[in-house]
């Protein structure tokens, strides 16, 4: 009895070494949440995601993908470590609103993708 107990615990412990080795799809953890923030300040939109391998983390407002420093160093908009979106400055104009929107992060890996809540960011009127 006591040969059948060790047996299925070598068993049982393998396999589950075995299974927390194995790839898994993207599960979005932490969706973003609706801000509100002036203009010229920073804020922070949230979105992390957990998958083996790790997922890549893409951004898109209104549809459209967001370019973050990693498309242009020069962007105010930067894709932080954990797949956060962080703004330097909220830009706003009257004509132009390229912050102003809303805003979804998508996760991916080879197994496929998980796409977040939406988020609005609005700037507040001065």
């Amino acid at each position: 009895k006591a040969r059948f107990i060790k047996l299925f615990w070598v068993i049982s412990s393998l396999l589950g070494s075995r299974l927390r080795q194995e790839d898994f799809p993207p599960r979005i953890v932490e969706h973003p949440s609706d801000v509100i923030v002036s203009k010229g300040e920073p804020t922070t939109l949230n979105c992390k995601a957990e998958g083996r391998p790790t997922p890549t983390i893409e951004w898109y407002k209104d549809g459209e993908r967001v370019e973050t420093d990693k498309d242009d160093p020069r962007s105010h908009r930067m894709l932080l470590p954990s797949g956060s979106l962080f703004f330097l400055r909220i830009v706003h104009g009257r004509r132009s609103k390229p912050d102003e929107g809303s805003y979804v992060c998508v996760a991916r890996n080879y197994l496929g993708e998980a796409v977040s809540r939406n988020a609005s960011l609005e700037v507040a009127c001065e």
